[in-house]
């Protein structure tokens, strides 16, 4: 296998009964009965999920934002990324991470590029993420920024230098999985002097649906 032949693949097999087991307000569960071939017939029940972004904004200090949210399913505050699911119709990605990053961090960014693509859990949930690396970033007008609610009322922001992020991540400290990986991407990323990013508006194929996304 050369190294332009690694790469994931869209196979998908064929669906003989399809349900939603629950609507949410967010996200479904579904029950598909799926073929596979000489495997045989298969139930799969997983969630439904829209899709989300995160952005590292990173300073000229080599410090990334984090914020500290309240997760109710682990029942625990994390340090994050700024991140959000696309939810908006006909909103390209690039535009949702910045819209979160107005919204979650109070800043605006003058670069975005693509960082790191993820599946955080395809066994359960056809969730896909992007992660964008966000530069030459500045605060938001205090007039203009954003009124958060629910879990992000009076959210903590702090900028921690992206070692210090890392040691925190590799000692487990932090377990958010967006976060983990988009630390240890941005810390490549680094090293190799950001020749492993891409265009913020690279299509990505592979995003919330299969469909093509730009």
């Amino acid at each position: 296998m050369t190294p332009q032949e690694l790469r994931d693949e869209f196979d998908p097999q064929q669906v003989r009964e399809s349900e939603v087991v629950m609507a949410g307000r967010v996200w479904d569960v579904v029950r598909d009965q799926v073929d596979l071939g000489d495997a045989g017939l298969h139930v799969r029940e997983y969630v439904r999920h829209p899709g989300a972004v995160a952005v590292v904004a990173l300073d000229e200090h080599d410090r990334i934002c984090l914020v500290h949210q309240y997760r109710h399913p682990i029942r625990m505050r994390e340090w994050e990324v700024p991140a959000g699911l696309l939810d908006v119709a006909g909103e390209p990605p690039w535009k949702a991470a910045l819209r979160e990053l107005h919204e979650e961090a109070d800043l605006v960014a003058k670069r975005l590029d693509v960082l790191v693509d993820l599946r955080p859990s395809p066994g359960g949930l056809d969730e896909a993420i992007r992660v964008y690396l966000a530069r030459d970033v500045s605060p938001v007008a205090s007039q203009d920024r954003h009124v958060r609610e629910a879990e992000e009322h009076g959210m903590p922001v702090a900028w921690v230098a992206l070692d210090d992020v890392l040691e925190a991540v590799l000692d487990g400290r932090l377990q958010n999985g967006i976060l983990v990986s988009a630390v240890l991407a941005t810390h490549v990323g680094r090293e190799r002097g950001w020749t492993t990013l891409r265009p913020h508006d690279t299509p990505w194929p592979q995003g919330p649906g299969g469909s093509q996304r730009a």
